[in-house]
């Protein structure tokens, strides 16, 4: 569950999925005057009030993202977890078990974040989302992050073709205000 700071009401984890380049230095959906990083994890919840995820992405208060930057350095042992799944399900169609995941464990120490109201990122790019991009990155070593560019988005009996650049390039902060946790 999500609450407080920017949120009115109790967001329900719906799921997370990350983002990333096909090399270091780009990846991330959101940047940080001008920066780039490597790869950007979404932690994706859905507003309560609504009863459903499926009515909650029609209304600008149906979910809440939180966005943590990813980049190359020291390993994260809690994501090696998700990196360990990725070998089940290296192409399109498998499935993996995974369960007794704390998603916690993914965010860095530092809790500070920019907020603002968005959209999806990915196809319907619905305006339903409020932004909590996390100031403080997270590491993941070069190994892990080669986990995520050796995944495909083909099927197995398919030619290969890797799943990188899955990222969508930042857009105009049009009239929305960005507001800040801290100083």
């Amino acid at each position: 569950m999500l609450q407080g700071g920017a949120l009115d009401g109790v967001y329900r984890l719906v799921q997370f999925h990350i983002h990333w380049g096909s090399c270091e230095g780009q990846g991330s959906e959101h940047t940080v005057d001008g920066v780039k990083y490597d790869a950007e994890l979404h932690i994706v919840h859905w507003n309560v009030k609504y009863g459903k995820f499926a009515e909650a992405v029609k209304h600008p208060d149906g979910l809440a993202v939180v966005g943590v930057f990813m980049k190359v350095g020291n390993a994260k042992p809690e994501i090696q977890k998700v990196v360990d799944a990725l070998n089940s399900i290296q192409t399109k169609g498998k499935q993996a078990s995974f369960t007794n995941f704390d998603p916690t464990g993914l965010l860095p120490a530092c809790r500070d974040y920019w907020t603002y109201p968005g959209s999806l990122t990915t196809p319907p790019l619905l305006e339903c989302v409020i932004w909590h991009v996390l100031k403080e990155p997270i590491t993941v070593s070069p190994e892990q992050m080669c986990k995520l560019r050796g995944l495909c988005f083909n099927a197995e009996n398919e030619p290969v073709c890797h799943m990188v650049d899955n990222w969508r390039p930042c857009q105009p902060l049009k009239s929305r205000e960005v507001r800040a946790s801290f100083q």
